[in-house]
């Protein structure tokens, strides 16, 4: 007797669900095949492949065991409504998480490409508005998402209309958290694009030296030279001053102020501080002068002006020069140093 199936009973209900998924596994496995054979002439569609890979087995899988379920007995119980619902907003959910995981490789490629191609404050810029339109993206998807899901409901639905319908009540939210979360928002987004400050920059915020490691929709994030991090909000950067090292270049001039005496050898000191600057690997050659800049108070200030291609050679270099001509001075000319003089009246005479 040949072996059947009673397709609206239970069992046929788990045969399907077990063809479905079957039959799910079969299309990811076809899917990863072509990715493999495209991406010997196309790379990075093997990097796309394995970035989607969980997120389309997973919409894949419910969508599969859905659509088995609505053929078979399930569909005829009077709780498959509510099962068939969250089936609904499961695939709802996987798919947003499919699309921002292609959204996210989309301008990870984009940005990669963009510091092939450019370098220095340019570069800069670009990945900046790129990390912010990627998590706007993402933002915009989560949303989406959220608001597909809350509509399957009918009583969402009736209430999302009412509050549609009531200018009141929207224009009152709107201006209540455009105080606080939008405002900070918008301030991320004009960060961004007024470039005013970009990821990479070097800038001065609170007094503190560092480095601008990431820009967020709502604040930013300075990596201090001494591995702090210093989190500040993005509407601080709209309303106060900064003060930013490489906002057009990395080139940057440092300089170094000496107190010495007036019997300092000026001539020895600006030869033996080119000497210095020569010599070091953070002198990009631009720029490197000694002067006396001022001489009030029993002193002669010797300003000493250098350049190098970035700040972090900048600081070394300026180290590095203040050290070796103070060791300099020492050994070579003690006279040179800041010296306080008394003068003793004889009262008697």
């Amino acid at each position: 007797m040949p072996f059947s199936i009673d397709w609206d009973s239970w069992a046929g209900a788990v045969v399907a669900v077990l063809l479905a998924l079957v039959g799910a596994a079969a299309a990811v496995a076809l899917v990863r095949a072509a990715v493999i054979l495209v991406s010997r002439k196309v790379p990075w569609i093997r990097d796309l492949g394995r970035r989607a890979r969980n997120a389309g087995l997973v919409v894949t899988g419910i969508v599969a065991v859905w659509i088995a379920c609505s053929t078979s007995v399930v569909a005829a119980q009077g709780w498959w409504p509510v099962v068939s619902r969250l089936f609904l907003i499961a695939t709802i959910l996987s798919g947003a998480w499919l699309l921002a995981a292609l959204a996210s490789f989309g301008f990870e490629r984009l940005m990669g490409h963009e510091r092939k191609v450019l370098t220095g404050p340019e570069s800069r810029r670009r990945t900046t508005q790129l990390l912010v339109i990627h998590r706007l993206t993402l933002v915009l998807i989560a949303i989406i998402a959220l608001g597909t899901v809350l509509f399957t409901f009918p009583e969402m639905r009736a209430v999302g209309t009412s509050l549609l319908a009531s200018a009141g009540i929207v224009s009152i939210i709107a201006g209540l958290a455009a105080q606080s979360i939008l405002g900070n928002l918008i301030a991320g987004i004009q960060v961004a694009f007024t470039d005013a400050i970009r990821v990479g920059d070097v800038v001065v915020v609170e007094g503190e030296w560092g480095r601008v490691g990431e820009i967020n929709l709502s604040y930013v994030v300075v990596y201090i030279w001494d591995e702090r991090r210093l989190v500040v909000p993005c509407n601080y950067f709209t309303t106060t001053p900064i003060e930013t090292w490489t906002r057009r270049s990395d080139k940057i001039l440092g300089t170094v102020f000496m107190d010495l005496d007036w019997r300092v050898p000026m001539d020895a000191v600006r030869a033996k501080f080119h000497a210095i600057v020569e010599a070091s690997p953070a002198w990009d050659g631009r720029a490197a002068s000694a002067l006396v800049t001022d001489s009030v108070g029993g002193f002669v200030t010797v300003r000493f002006v250098m350049s190098s291609k970035d700040s972090g050679d900048q600081w070394d270099l300026r180290c590095e020069v203040r050290e070796k001509l103070m060791t300099w001075l020492q050994q070579e000319h003690p006279e040179a140093l800041p010296t306080s003089r008394l003068v003793v009246e004889d009262r008697a005479a």
